[in-house]
Order: C-alpha cells, then structure tokens, then sequence
C-alpha cells in the first residue's frame, strides 16, 4: 500500500511568503539602478554640505556660533558620505554576481544583503537632503556665564597689620564649629570693618560648603528695608515690583529664597538689636544649623542683645604691630631722609595709642615730612592740641564723636566728658569717678535711689560703648585718642556749653594765668609741679577744680577759693608730700561745695571753719594718716553727705585727739555722730577700740553702709567673732593692724555647715590685710571669703598657718566645699617668722599676678604643683636664699615655675 503525505496552507501565510521572496528579488534585482541613483543623491548632498559649510565659515568670521542643529547634520553627511563610498567601492564585485537579466544571483545572500544595504543608505541620503535647507546656520555669540561667586570681592588692603590671628579665630568659627552669630565689638576706627571685610574676601580664596556670602552695611540709621535691598541685590530679588512689596514680604521672599541654604550673613556697624526674623534670614534652629551671622558694633551690649554665641573684641594694636603700619604709612624713604627721624616716628605712633584709623591719618599726614624739625613740631601739636593736626579732627574725631552722640542722653555724655579732666593713661578708680559725678550733681537723687548704683550703671554703659576701658575691676582709662577727642568736644566743639581747661599732666610748675579762669566751668591741674598757689582767681562759673598729685604744693593762699562761689567739686589729694599742707581757713568760703577730697595727705587738723559746708556730699579723707583733730560736728552738720571715706586715718599720729576732735577714744563719738547721716550710702571708717566696733554693728544702717573697714589697735582684745562681718553685704576691705593681743578672728564652723547651705559668707569681701598682729596664728576664716583678691600680711610674729586644716577637725563635711583663694591676684607675705604654710595641699590660682615672700624663713613649701602653672603663670618674689631652699611637690612643679621667680635682695 502507498501512504500519500498532504501540505494544507492558508492564503494568509502564502501571501506572506511571497512578499518576502518578492522583496528579496527586488533588492537584488534594483541593485545596478540603486547604486547609480546612491552616487546621483551622494553628489548632491555633498553639494548641499559644501554651500552650508561657506555659510558657517562666513558665520564664524563674523564671531556668530554654529547652531547646534547645522553641526549635527554636518556631522551625520560625513558619516553617511564615509559608509556610501565603502558601498560604491563594493558595488562592481556585487553586480558582477548577478545573473537571470539580475533577477538572481551566483550568491543570493550575498547579493540581498549588500542590496538591502544600498537600499538604506540612498534612504538615508535623501532625507539628509531634504533636512539640509537651513534658514540659518548660526547666531550671535552668548557668552557663558561663570560661575556665581559665593562672595563679592570688597576692595581693601592685602594684609591686615596686627589683626590676622583674630582673622583666624573668627575663621574657624565659621567653618569648623557650630556657632550661629558672632559679634565683632570695639571702638571707632580700631579696624572692625577692615577684619570683616577680609572675611569677606576669605570666602573667595579657602573654598567652603556654604552658598552665598551676603554683605550688607547697617548704620546708626537702622532701615531694615536697606538690609532688605543689599541682601535681595546678591539673591537676584530686587526689580521694580519687588521695590514696592512691604517689610513683611520682602523678608517672605527672603526666607523662601535662603532656607535651604548654607549663607553667612554679614553686618557692619551695628548700632542696635536688628530683628533678623524681620528681615527675612533663616536662623539657625533644629532644621537649620548652617547659617552665620558675622556682625560689627561699637557696644558690647549690642552683642548680648543680638544674642551672639561669641563675641571677639577688636582692641587697638599692639606697640609692635602698630609700628608695623605706622612704618608702612610714613614709607621706608621718609624714615631714611633724617638719622633722627626713627625715633621720632615711634614717639608719634605712640601719641596713636595703637588705634589703626589714628595711625594711618598721622602716617599719611607725615609721609613726605623729611626733617627732624617737622617730626618734632608733630609731638608737640599731638601732645597739647591734637585737633589741629592735619586730618584728626575730620577723620577720626568725627568718627569717633559718632559714639559719644549715640549715648543715651546728656547725663552719660557730661559724665563721659568729665573722664578726660584726668591725665594721658591715668588709671581712674571707678568709685574716685562716681563720687565727681555725685558732687557734680549729675546722678539722680532720691531716697530709695542709689546714686553709686546709678554711677556704676554709667560706667558700666561707657565702658561698654568701648569710650571706657576696664584696667581692672575697680579702674577704667580713656584711650588716649578717645581722651583727646572728649577734650576737643568739650574744649572745642562744645566750647562754650562745657568750658573745660584742661592741664592735667602738662609740667605746670606756677600758676600765673589765672585772669584765663574766669568762664571756665571745669578745671584740671592735676599731676604738676606746682608749689603755691598765691593768686587769687576770680571764677564765678568754675564747678570743678582738680589739685590732685601736685607733690610739691605747700600752701595755699586764704583767699584763693574767695571768688569761686559756684565750686562743687574740689579734690587735693595726694598732694603736700614734700612739705605737709595746711587747708586754707578760705575754704569755708566754698558754700556750694558737695565734694572735698584731701585723701592721701599728711593733714593733721581740719580747721573748725569747714563746718561751714553744710551742703558736702561727698568728703574723701582716706589715708590721710596724720589726721588727728576732725572738729565734732562736722560730719553730722553736714547732713547731705551720702559718701563718707574715713579709711585709715590718723594711725600713724601717735598723738591723742583732743576733746573736741571727733577722733578722740576708740571711735565711739563719731559713730556717734555717722547714725545722724539719713542719706549716706557708702561708708569707709577706721575704729581704735573693741567697744567702738560693737557701736558700730549695732546699726543697721551704717552695717548696709560700710565698703571699707579699719580696725587699728583694738586694745587688749583677744578675739573677734569673725562672721559678725558676714552681715557687712558690702565689706570689700577689712584691715586690721597693730592690735597686739589679737590672738583670733573666730568662725564657728559647726554652724555654718549646719545652717548655710552653701558655706561661702564674706561675698564681697576683696581686700584683707593684717598688719603687726603679734599674737594671730591664722586666718583660716578666708576659706569663706571667694572673692578675695589681695591679702597682705607684714609683721604678723605667732602666725603658723594662713588656712588652719586643724580648724576643721569637726566639721570635715566643710573641706569639700571649699578652694580657697581661687580669685586671689596678689598675695604679699612680709616678716612672718613662724610661717610654715599657707595651704595643706596645692592650689590653682587661677587668678594669681604676684606673690611676694620676704622673711618668711619657716615657709619651706608653697602651696604648688605643675597644674597650678598651667591656668597662668605669675610672679613670684623674694629672697634667692629662700627661694633655694624651697621644697617642690615634684620636680615638674620646679621647672615649671622655675622663671617666674624674680629676686628681690637688699
């Protein structure tokens, strides 16, 4: 049987099939016709190629760029032009193949594929055609633009003399730690602005993570839409209707534009709190810890009102660096023009006192000036009107006057104008300042007002403004170019509102011109050679009259002070040194008089006359050691007083006051008569005897009085209860000297650890000295005294320990509470011949400037080791002998305090 094999097929797939064979034939069977229409076509797109590469070379002759679209068509004609010249090369050997009229070929796949390839590549050339008619082929040159700067360059000089480690310190703030703002505070023309701008500039030069510096100058003027505008300015907010949003928008604008960005933000010339949430900047908070704030101020406040995390103040230069710029501002050939004229180049920088915009006005102002003689002539100007040197009173004294005008009011400018009555660099104790103030009249006076408060508030304010400068805690100096501008404000600018004369400091030996005095209001003398004062002046405005520090004066005329009816303030201290001086009878004259000062005199007697001056508010005869005869009555007559400084007087008159000195006995008639002072505020006193002492704590309001307090022989009492002081809020200075049989400052230790939680009971306690106690073994009662700064002990024979550790044998729960001395800056110890320690165990001193040991054979160890040297280091003097012998806590504590040994031998 056969079998018979059957093949179905739909019409679908037939037609399918054929297609493809069809399309097969097609491409082999066009192949010759294909290949000369590829050449036909390929010459016209290389024609057409040509006529558009003239017009891009016409193009870039003219600086037009090539658009992009032409480079692009370009670039496809040449590769297209490439893969059809390999095909035209191929094309005879395909042709060749063929057979059948061209229907078929020796090699079928062959041939199909190069056809098909052929095929494609005429396709693709037509279109390439068709895509070459361009309207254009380039356009005007854009240049790119550069990245923004995170910062605008700000013109100033390269190097900023004196101020590169504050440079740095700001620097790293801002890119290493995580502090927000940072206040940049000190006075006019001390380089604030000069140090923020090369911050400015510093962001262009160290690459950093932030986005955007922004600077923006505030001014005395505050507008917070002109911090608006800078900061829109470098943001790209600012046209026409962004000028004309309110506050409120604006800063919505800013805070969207700056929120996710890391900016710093810097203000110069701060002169008040700016709200920077008004304006619109992003503080930093949990979401964002990025931002900065650098800003400038004269005022410290300023600082704490912006809420800085720190401050830097900008002080002025130090001697080097301000030689340094001085140098570069006079040239190198001015300082060569003369052999003299180096040296007389840094006496004239030093009339700068090291403020940089002081420094470059003079050096400038004596570049080209070649001979001694002008140098010369420049120190004396300085030196006596520095106003009238050439550029000072323009350019630094107008900048400078821009402080004292923004003082809150006329008050705190009279007394900031007073400052400049002292001498160049004198340091002015601050209560020595207030109590002027007082006598002046210039603080407010009330009961339940405290004028010290008040005047310690101003100093505090001027201070502040940088037109003060703190030397201590109880000091304050006018920097000399701030001293010379308060003098042309009120001997100039001001002239015939303030009427000062001042010669403080000048060399005046005689006193002749006194007709000059005739509408001055204030007038300084001090620190001179003057001898005598014979004439009688006639000033009936003077309000003010400085003596003090003429050593050599040793008398005064009766009838100087008889036309000076206006005088409110008349200080003479420190004067009469050479020969003792009398106090005029004239002075009984002085009926408007509210301050008197003779301290630091050898007065003996104060004439019955000056009872007269009933309306004194200030009487200041501290250490006035001599004085034995202070006539009763005087003090309580003159009930305004409300400062009374009576602190060490008369304890080298071994002579007994008289009846009717209120001195007489050990103190008890003038405590007597200091509870009839319904107005007194500060209290100074020396007291002679135990009962007086007594008298004395018995009141409550001389106790809320007393600032100083001097105990001198005290009889034969053997002990005082020391913690009666601790209800002396005030006591800042206790000394007690020659009290023979005192053998005891007593503490009761058990109470204090049982009634006080925190142990510490003499707060204010800041002075203490202890002179010729013969039989006191200790003052171990300081341990409760942190903030004392000054202990001197001269002559204390019995004395073993200064801090007894046996004195708290019962109470040990006290030992941990306490550091003694851990405000202490100087300690003098002075013939203590049984002195063996000072503390058990070593200490900080933290604080410590001087330690002084003479005749202390028996104290063979300090209370040190190496941590005590690594806080400070301070001066230690004495005997080289005792000193050698020394025993160390080890032999780094030796090293270590090795060079701050200075020997004091006899």
């Amino acid at each position: 049987m056969g079998s018979i094999f059957q093949i179905t097929c739909d019409g679908a797939f037939f037609n399918r099939c054929l297609d493809c064979f069809l399309g097969k034939v097609a491409n082999t069977s066009k192949l010759q016709d294909n290949l000369v229409a590829l050449e036909t076509e390929l010459g016209k797109l290389i024609a057409a190629k040509n006529d558009v590469m003239m017009r891009v070379v016409n193009a870039e002759r003219q600086q037009l760029r090539t658009l992009d679209q032409v480079q692009v068509w370009l670039s496809r004609v040449e590769a297209v032009e490439t893969e059809a010249d390999e095909l035209k090369r191929h094309g005879s050997q395909e042709i060749d193949k063929l057979c059948v009229g061209g229907y078929c070929s020796k090699n079928c796949a062959s041939s199909y594929k190069f056809g098909k390839q052929v095929a494609k590549k005429l396709r693709e050339v037509q279109t390439l055609i068709d895509e070459g008619v361009f309207a254009a082929v380039a356009t005007e040159v854009v240049p790119e633009r550069a990245p923004e700067p995170v910062a605008d360059e700000r013109p100033t000089e390269p190097t900023i003399v004196g101020l590169q480690s504050q440079l740095e310190q700001v620097w790293r703030c801002l890119v290493e730690e995580s502090v927000g703002i940072i206040g940049l505070y000190g006075m006019g023309g001390v380089g604030k602005t000069t140090l923020l701008t090369h911050i400015n500039n510093k962001f262009l030069e160290s690459p950093t993570s932030f986005d955007c510096v922004i600077w923006a100058v505030v001014s005395k003027d505050l507008r917070l839409e002109k911090i608006q505008e800078d900061i829109g300015k470098k943001i790209g907010l600012v046209d026409d209707s962004w000028k004309s949003k309110s506050v409120e928008e604006k800063a919505l604008d800013i805070f969207r534009s700056l929120r996710e960005k890391r900016i710093v933000l810097l203000l110069d010339d701060i002169w008040e709190r700016v709200d920077l949430t008004k304006v619109g900047i992003p503080l930093s908070g949990p979401k964002n810890t990025t931002s900065k704030v650098v800003f400038t101020t004269r005022f410290v406040d300023v600082c704490g009102s912006m809420e800085a995390d720190k401050k830097f103040q900008v002080a002025c230069l130090s001697e080097e660096h301000a030689w340094e710029l001085f140098r570069k501002k006079v040239g190198e050939e001015t300082l060569a023009s003369d052999h003299d004229i180096v040296e007389l180049a840094q006496t004239v920088a030093k009339e700068c006192g090291g403020l940089p915009l002081a420094l470059i006005t003079i050096g400038r102002a004596m570049a080209f000036k070649k001979t001694a003689a002008e140098w010369s002539h420049a120190i004396d100007v300085l030196r006596t009107s520095a106003s009238e040197f050439a550029g000072l009173g323009e350019k630094v004294y107008r900048l400078l006057k821009f402080s004292y005008d923004s003082l809150q009011n006329e008050t705190i400018r009279s007394c900031f104008l007073y400052c400049c009555l002292y001498p160049e660099d004198y340091g002015i104790l601050k209560w020595d300042l207030i109590d002027c103030w007082i006598g002046e009249g210039f603080l407010e006076e009330s009961d339940g007002f405290s004028a010290e408060n008040q005047g310690y508030y101003i100093v505090g304010t001027l201070v502040h403004a940088c037109l003060l400068e703190e030397l201590e805690d109880d000091k304050v100096k006018m920097h000399d170019v701030v001293r010379d501008m308060a003098r042309w404000i009120a001997c100039e600018i001001e002239k015939e509102k303030r009427k000062f004369l001042v010669c403080a400091g000048a060399g005046v030996g005689a006193v002749s011109d006194v007709e000059g005095w005739e509408n001055v209001r204030r007038l300084s003398l001090m620190q001179n050679q003057i001898e005598i004062l014979s004439e009688v002046p006639t000033c009936p405005h003077l309000l003010t009259l400085f003596l003090d520090f003429n050593y050599k004066l040793e008398m005064i005329t009766d009838s100087f002070f008889q036309c000076m009816p206006s005088l409110k303030v008349l200080k003479m201290s420190n004067c009469g040194h050479v020969k003792v001086l009398k106090l005029p009878f004239g002075m009984s004259k002085l009926g408007s008089l509210q301050l008197l000062d003779i301290s630091h005199t050898g007065i003996r007697e104060l004439p019955e006359e000056l009872k007269l001056l009933v309306n004194l508010k200030c009487l200041n005869l501290r250490w006035t050691h001599m004085l034995n005869k202070l006539p009763r009555q005087l003090i309580s007559n003159s009930s305004w007083l409300r400062v009374l400084r009576m602190f060490a007087i008369g304890f080298e008159n071994s002579k007994e006051p008289s009846e009717d000195s209120v001195l007489i006995g050990g103190g008890e008639v003038l405590v007597h008569e200091l509870l009839g002072l319904k107005y007194l505020e500060v209290l100074e006193l020396t007291l002679r005897s135990y009962d007086a002492l007594q008298f004395f704590l018995s009141s409550n309001k001389l106790k809320s009085c007393i600032r100083s307090l001097f105990l001198n022989k005290l009889g034969d009492t053997k002990s005082i209860h020391a913690t009666a002081f601790a209800d002396l809020k005030h006591l800042n200075e206790l000394c007690i000297r020659s009290a023979v049989e005192l053998e005891e400052l007593k503490v009761d230790y058990t109470e204090i650890a049982s009634k006080r939680s925190e142990p510490f009971v003499f707060h204010s306690l800041h002075r203490v000295t202890m002179e010729r106690c013969h039989k006191l073994k200790d003052l171990t009662f300081l341990v409760f005294a942190p903030s004392l700064k000054s202990l001197s002990l001269y002559g204390c024979n019995a004395m073993e320990e200064i801090i007894s550790v046996g004195k708290f044998d019962e109470t040990p729960e006290v030992m941990g509470h306490i550091s003694p001395f851990g405000n202490l800056q100087t300690l003098y110890l002075t013939d203590l011949p049984e002195l063996k320690s000072i503390y058990w165990k070593p200490l900080p001193f933290t604080h410590l400037k001087e330690m002084t040991v003479h005749g202390c054979n028996q104290l063979k160890k300090l209370p040190l080791d190496s941590n005590s040297a690594t806080e400070s280091k301070f001066v230690i003097r004495g005997y080289t002998l005792w000193w050698n012998r020394l025993q160390w806590e080890d032999e780094a504590t030796q090293i270590a305090f090795h060079s701050c040994f200075q020997s004091h031998e006899i």
